[in-house]
This record gives structure tokens, sequence and C-alpha cells, in this order.
């Protein structure tokens, strides 16, 4: 679209990254605060990760787990106990070095992560195979100390949940961690209406710590990926490292079998660039803060604005309803709700109360269409989940189109000069490819997917016999 439809929101064909930018803060999501890289999340924001939150909770309570919170703070000598997983975040680790005027003795970490603080609990509560299984989640912020941010893919501080479980064997454990995943896809897919390809990271893109980290990856409306949610099989390194230690069924000392597994505010941001267009955000019904906005036409007029509110109660059963009865024109206020991604507009005055009807606006597809009182909700409830599913297929048709297998690396880089992509290609397993494959095309390895395909017999980077297909691109 050439069109400028809102004023000071730049076309994402002209500038992708001005146009997120510009959508978050136009429609009110986040601030910039005073500290680099940290963002205020405004309360239209806030209602998005809430109703995030509320869904995802609940599926977790019905997988078993319980929430628990663990402290802000890791004492240096904790973090330390297992070399991989700090050595993985030591560039991201912010420090507190004094308490008020006084130094520290011993440096206190800023939590990034708290596979540690769950691994120091679970040594003290957890000495029989009856203490098990373990299943907590706890929902919390977390800091990394980024070189480059951006609002909702990559800040100082996130908020996030986060679950650590502890199982008796291997199996139960991958069990876990297949189950979280499946959790995760179906959020994003059922709930954000944003299709994902599950797979495993290579051992190279793995967490710190993990034995192996599965992954939910999505396509972004410019062609770029997003690893949306991640769930990784520790193994038994944590429990090594922290003692925690149980009797097995034969009276035998045994380590725990560890997971964890973690989605983030981030996920606004995949959203966004999924499913926003040139107005500016464009919200799937199961998510939005507003699901339906009343906007009284001619509202000065005698009874406009008392059938107005009366259709908002009469509404309010069925869906997250507003009423905007400001004096603001109506052309500003169709303009705002577009941009707030607001899924339907009803507009009611004069001569719709005279006909006994509603005008209804998708903001998926622009369609206009008049609804008669009489079967109102009716037509609101299916509308509304027409809207989620054709969020859905677009950006599953979008994700198609913009995937490409390639055989060789000069094809690989010829698909990327001319746009991002989602590319299927073969690999040896070797991570000297991989890293070349990066130096000379930007992209990176996104995951092996679980449904694997057959598209060449060699590895697209050095020729040798193939392990396995895997996605590739360039990534937020």
């Amino acid at each position: 679209m050439s069109k400028q439809f809102v004023e000071n929101i730049t076309n994402m064909e002209d500038d992708f990254a001005q146009w997120y930018t510009d959508v978050v803060r136009k429609a009110k999501l986040v601030d910039y605060s005073s500290v680099r890289g940290s963002m205020i999340i405004r309360p239209y924001g806030y209602q998005i990760w809430e109703n995030i939150k509320i869904e995802l909770d609940k599926r977790i309570k019905e997988t078993g787990h319980e929430n628990v919170y663990m402290p802000l703070f890791i004492p240096e000598s904790l973090l330390q106990k297992e070399k991989d997983h700090i050595e993985g975040f030591a560039p991201e680790v912010a420090w507190v070095t004094h308490g008020g005027e006084e130094e520290l003795q011993e440096r206190l970490c800023v939590r990034p992560t708290s596979e540690v603080l769950f691994g120091e609990h679970y040594k003290n509560i957890i000495h029989s195979y009856r203490d098990l299984p373990k299943l907590y989640n706890q929902w919390s912020n977390v800091v990394r100390w980024e070189k480059t941010t951006r609002p909702f893919l990559r800040t100082l501080e996130f908020l996030w949940q986060e679950g650590h479980t502890c199982h008796e064997t291997e199996e139960e454990a991958i069990e876990e961690t297949e189950k979280m995943l499946d959790v995760y896809s179906k959020i994003c897919e059922e709930f954000l209406a944003i299709p994902v390809i599950k797979g495993k990271k290579t051992d190279q893109e793995k967490f710190a710590g993990a034995t192996f980290t599965y992954t939910v990856e999505s396509l972004m409306h410019d062609g770029k990926a997003l690893q949306t949610a991640t769930s990784h099989f520790l193994g038994d390194g944590f429990a090594k490292a922290f003692g925690i230690e149980f009797l097995d069924r034969n009276g035998e000392l045994q380590n725990v079998q560890q997971t964890s597994w973690g989605f983030t505010t981030r996920v606004i941001g995949a959203m966004i660039m999924v499913h926003g267009d040139n107005r500016g955000l464009v919200l799937p019904p199961k998510v939005a803060p507003t699901q339906v906005m009343i906007l009284p036409i001619a509202q000065h007029k005698e009874g406009v604005l008392d059938h107005a509110y009366s259709i908002k109660n009469r509404l309010s059963s069925i869906a997250r309803v507003g009423i905007d009865s400001s004096d603001k024109q109506p052309g500003w206020k169709f303009n705002e709700y577009e941009m707030l991604g607001v899924p339907l507009r009803l507009e009611v005055g004069p001569r719709d109360i005279e006909k006994e009807q509603v005008v209804l606006v998708r903001r998926d597809t622009g369609d206009k269409f008049t609804v008669s009182l009489e079967e109102l909700e009716t037509k609101i409830e299916e509308t509304l989940s027409q809207i989620q599913a054709n969020l859905y297929k677009k950006a599953k048709e979008r994700m198609t189109e913009k995937t490409t297998s390639v055989t060789n690396l000069e094809d690989f880089q010829n698909v990327l000069q001319e746009g991002n992509q989602l590319i299927k290609a073969m690999w040896c397993g070797n991570s000297a490819c991989e890293n070349i494959i990066k130096e000379k095309t930007g992209a990176t390895s996104r995951c092996i997917p679980f449904n694997q395909e057959s598209i060449s017999a060699q590895c697209v980077c050095c020729n040798h016999q193939v392990q396995h297909m895997v996605y590739w691109a360039k990534a937020y």
C-alpha cells in the first residue's frame, strides 16, 4: 500500500523497522524510560500481556504445574556452579556491587533466568522419588544487558514466565519438554493467530547449559524469523552441579532430570509484526483488550447515546466492548481504533436506530456491513471468530509464500539478496558449515523441524552427506 493512512507512521514497505517503532508508540503500547533499552509498558500494552498471561497461566496449570516466586538476586558463587550456563549468559549479566554506601562482599547478579535459583531450592526439598515430579512455574521479570534493543523484541528488562521441573527419569523429562512446547505452539496458533514451526535448535543455538532445546519459530511480515518460545531438556547437568539427588524406587541415590521453558513479552512484538499493517495494529479478537468498539454517530441527537449504551450493555456478556462517546469527530475515531487494532467497529446513528440495525466494520479486511439488532449477538460472535481464523490463514499463507527450498550456497545467497525469506536447506550437522552460512548470508539456523523433508542428498554448504533439513533465516 502506498497511501499514508495515519500521520507519522512510516509505511512498512519503506522501512519496516521504523514502521514497527512508530506503531508501538502511536498505538500507546510502550514508552521509553530514562534507562537505555528499558520500556514502560503502557496500559493498553499491559492489557494485551495480561490477556496472554491469563490464557497461558490457565493452560500451564491444566498440565499440573504450580506457580512459585524466586528472588531477584543471585549470588555470584551460586551462578558459577554451572559453568556452561554462566559462560552463556556472562555478556548479558547485570551486577549489583553496592548495598547503599557499602560495597558487597560478594557481587549479586540480577536474574537473567532462574535455573540456579531453582536448583538450589530443589536440592533442599527433593529427597525421594515420592517428591517427584516437581512442576513449578514462575511469572517474573528478568534482566539481560543487551547491546541493541527494540521495544518488546529485545529490552534490558522484560516480563515472562519460566517453568522449571524435576523428574525421575530422562524419558519423563523429555516428555515434559515436548508437552510444554506443544502448549506454546497452541497458544501462538490458537490464541495469537501466529503460525509456528516446531523443531530443535542446533547445538550452537541451544540454551546455555541445556542438553537440547526445542523451539517454536515464526515468520514476521518482512520475512525475518523470530524465536517465539523455547523448551529445554536440561538433563542432569544442573542436578549434578547443585546436588539435587533422590532415593529411587530401589533405594539408590540418583540425580533428577530437569527441564526449563519460557514465554516472554517478546510475543507481543511478534504479534505486531505478523498481523500489523500501514494503519497500525491488527489484533486477534482473543487477545484484544477491546473486541468491539461502539461509535455513536451524530450522538448529539436525542436518543443516540442512550441507544449506544444499551447496545454496549447487551453485548458485554459475549465480548469485551468499549464505547467512545467523546466529542471528537467520527473520522478521528475511525483512525484511532484502526491504529489500536480493535477487531470490530460498531457504528450506530439515527438512521440505524430507525431501521433497527447497526453497521459493523472489520479491522482485518475493512469490510463494512449492516446487521439487524435481532441477530446482533449471533453476528458479533460469528464475525469475531471469522477474524481470528482469517488472521491465522493470512499469516500461514504469507509464511508459505516466503519459504524457499535451496540446494546450494549460491542459490541461498541469491534468494536472500532478493528479500528476506525462510529457507529450507539440507545440513551435514557440522557447526563449521553453520558458521560459514551465517558469515556469507547473514542467516542463522532457526530450527531442525520435527517434520523433516529430503530436499537433496548433500549439505547446502559443503556438499557432504546430510543429517537434517534445517530452516534458516535472518532473525530478530
